[in-house]
């Protein structure tokens, strides 16, 4: 029996090509990059439910339970149509990644970097002050996707970002105070501008999140935008970026993190043909080095 197994053809073994290696690798990196999109969001509990469903129905297919394995195969067919809803988030997450780092530069790309570390200092400065007095505050950053939708929300200014322009907007019984002010490079683009709030379980449920903070996160969830936020009740200095909060930030640690994502890298990044050839170019010099 063994021996007859062993003897069994393989057809499409023999006619594997390199075109269908290449075939394989795409699918892999497709699939990798898929996963990275919905790590952390509600979307790995969403497929991990219907990875659970599939099974089942296998199992109801494989035992004869004809009446289980009807109801779940047309409950399934039902969660096919559901899942561009269920995964409109993630999508459009996805589709604004896959559209970002086009022909057009981030806006910080094209500013020197004096100038990203006098805004951010800007920032940081308008920030401690918000955040000594209790006056609430949304800051928000653009990177690469564009925040027109948002910006149209509120009233165009386009003054050059400073901490004075800052704290003024933000004060009580102004007309601009409630809302989130967008800044593009070193521009305020505009000021009160409306938020999507986010849906995320983990901050609807969190009494201690208000309104601000879940228009923030729900912003960071469908772009890139980094958003400072100053708490009216207890006046931390809160950041979110790419749905993650991180709670009462110091003047420092703020400057901090906005230099490391703002500041461009001062050289472009190694390809790893690059990074390869260097090594067995250091390993051949080695070999060289050490022959008698």
């Amino acid at each position: 029996m063994l021996e007859q197994i062993t003897r069994l053809p393989i057809p499409y073994l023999s006619r594997f090509t390199i075109l269908d290696l290449v075939d394989i690798l795409i699918v892999g990196v497709f699939f990798y990059y898929f996963f990275l999109l919905i790590k952390d969001t509600r979307a790995v509990q969403i497929l991990k439910g219907v990875g659970i469903l599939l099974v089942l129905m296998l199992a109801t297919y494989y035992l004869k339970l004809t009446t289980i394995h009807w109801i779940l195969r047309y409950f399934l067919t039902a969660i096919a149509v559901a899942i561009p809803i269920v995964f409109q988030p993630e999508l459009r997450r996805a589709l604004g990644y896959l559209g970002r780092r086009g022909l057009f530069a981030a806006p910080f790309e094209r500013m020197p970097k004096e100038a990203i570390t006098q805004m951010v200092d800007e920032i940081v400065w308008a920030s401690s002050i918000l955040s000594q007095t209790k006056v609430g505050a949304l800051i928000v950053i653009e990177r690469d996707t564009g925040l027109e939708e948002f910006i149209e929300t509120g009233t165009a200014l386009g003054g050059k970002v400073s901490a004075k322009f800052l704290i003024s907007i933000f004060q009580h019984n102004t007309p601009l105070h409630d809302g989130a002010v967008i800044l593009r490079g070193d521009k305020i683009m505009a000021a009160g501008c409306y938020l999507p709030l986010s849906e995320n379980v983990e901050f609807t449920s969190d009494k201690t999140i208000g309104s601000r903070h879940r228009a923030a996160i729900g912003l960071s969830e469908q772009t890139d935008a980094l958003v400072v936020i100053i708490s009216e009740e207890t006046g931390f200095i809160n950041f979110t970026r790419n749905g993650k909060l991180t709670r009462n930030l110091d003047a420092d640690k703020l400057r901090k993190m906005l230099l490391a994502l703002l500041m461009p890298p001062s050289e472009p990044p190694v390809s790893l043909f690059k990074q390869l050839r260097e090594r067995k170019n250091s390993i051949e010099i080695s070999k060289k080095k050490y022959e008698p």
